[in-house]
């Protein structure tokens, strides 16, 4: 089973739920930082190749600046990419995904100087694709400095130097494609810079969120331990009472008793009122933990969350997620596991799925709670009966899939399911 094509991927789960309209702010913020810079790419190519035709090189070298301009500007995907995923931290550069596009922008260097004897077509792929890598502030601060000071002096030797008949110095606007180049790291690292902004700025956010969500929890703590703590210590003497009054007056024991009860009932209501204020831990939250726990547990994790999985039927989906993970921690056994809560058209979709150990015997019938199971995991289907009751409560339903190397669990949940149902 895959997720929809448009779903988040695993990085939503470890974040407190944002609304639609941030996330699609962030990732728009990012094409337009992309397209800037794959726009300022092709202007310096196409400018270069229309200087080189007017000053009268073969068509044919005009067309290898060309093709391999487009080839170095794609071979930049993977490092925008590598980019984005990055957040824009200074992270330990992986010279494994980046060495390719490094030696593409070199050959197309080496390409182009070699047809026109520019030094500055040279030393632009290279310089160009290294500032799209992760450095330390001050290390792409120097770079960037030493790379534009390079450009412009190689520049003032190529229009001041034939390279062909006639030489560039001709040309009646040498400097106009130089400028381009020049100007081009400089402009790159800038547009970098304000995503880096921008990305700051969201993780403040995100820490602000999850600031709110833990005192929200120490509140939560703070009031059940006053809860709790007074009732216990009055059951407490309620009941030290009643073993004192028993062997002389056994019926005011038992009002003792009577007594001690209805404070136990009233803990429990009072616990019920504290929980319906606090009802829901937030669904990402709720799939963070879960996927933690399965992590810690030794196994591989995939978790795949909608953006707006804060406004899935948290009441319906908060215990199915825990009583799933808690399935796959105590009857799994296998080494990955997969979590996607995603929306599809009206209804919510919540999917769990593990690996299972070993192939299942044929002799095991498959049933609504332990499709599939082998015969040292049959108790995996009591819980999930609960599940399939609760999702059942709101108009929802279970699905129990078992293949020969898998195990999963779909819930579907009607998207006006009200988020105060059934617990």
């Amino acid at each position: 089973m895959t997720a929809p094509a448009d779903a988040p991927t695993v990085e939503a789960a470890s974040s407190p739920p944002v609304s639609r309209g941030t996330a699609r702010a962030v990732t728009a913020t990012w094409w337009y930082t992309v397209v800037a810079l794959v726009l300022f790419e092709l202007t310096v190519v196409l400018v270069w190749a229309a200087t080189l035709l007017q000053a009268g090189l073969d068509r044919g070298v005009v067309l290898a600046v060309l093709v391999g301009g487009l080839v170095w500007i794609l071979s930049t995907a993977p490092l925008l990419r590598a980019y984005r995923h990055g957040g824009g931290d200074a992270t330990a550069l992986d010279w494994r995904s980046t060495l390719v596009p490094l030696v593409v922008a070199t050959a197309y260097g080496v390409t182009v100087w070699s047809l026109s004897g520019l030094w500055v077509l040279l030393i632009l792929p290279l310089a160009q694709s290294l500032q799209l890598l992760h450095w330390p502030r001050f290390v792409r601060a120097r770079m960037v400095l030493a790379v534009t000071a390079l450009l412009a002096g190689v520049l003032v030797v190529d229009v001041a130097t034939a390279f062909s008949e006639p030489p560039l110095s001709a040309h009646e606007d040498p400097y106009v494609a130089g400028v381009f180049s020049v100007l081009l790291p400089l402009t790159t690292v800038l547009s970098l810079w304000w995503w880096d902004v921008l990305m700051v700025l969201d993780r403040a956010r995100v820490s602000e969120a999850r600031l709110a969500a833990t005192q929200e929890r120490l509140a939560v703590a703070t009031d059940v331990h006053d809860l709790q703590g007074h009732h216990l210590q009055v059951i407490a003497l309620q009941l030290e009472l009643a073993e004192r009054l028993l062997p002389d007056d056994r019926d005011a024991a038992l009002h003792q008793l009577r007594a001690a009860r209805l404070s136990v009932d009233e803990a429990r209501q009072g616990t019920r009122d504290l929980a319906t204020r606090f009802r829901t831990v937030p669904l990402p939250d709720e799939l963070a933990n879960a996927r933690d726990l399965l992590r810690a547990a030794g196994l591989t994790v995939e978790a795949v969350i909608d953006v707006d999985a804060d406004t899935a039927p948290a009441s319906v989906f908060g215990p199915v997620i825990r009583e799933t993970t808690t399935n796959v921690l105590r009857h799994g056994g296998g080494r990955r596991a997969r979590l996607a809560l995603t929306r599809l058209d009206d209804e919510w979709r919540y999917e769990i799925s593990n690996d299972v150990p070993a192939p299942l015997p044929p002799a095991t019938a498959p049933s609504p709670g332990d499709a599939g199971a082998p015969p040292e995991r049959t108790r995996q289907g009591t819980g999930l009966e609960g599940t399939a009751t609760r999702a059942g409560d709101v108009g929802g339903s279970m699905e129990v899939r078992a293949a020969e190397n898998d195990f999963t669990v779909i819930v579907t949940v009607p998207a006006e399911a009200a988020a105060g149902g059934p617990r």
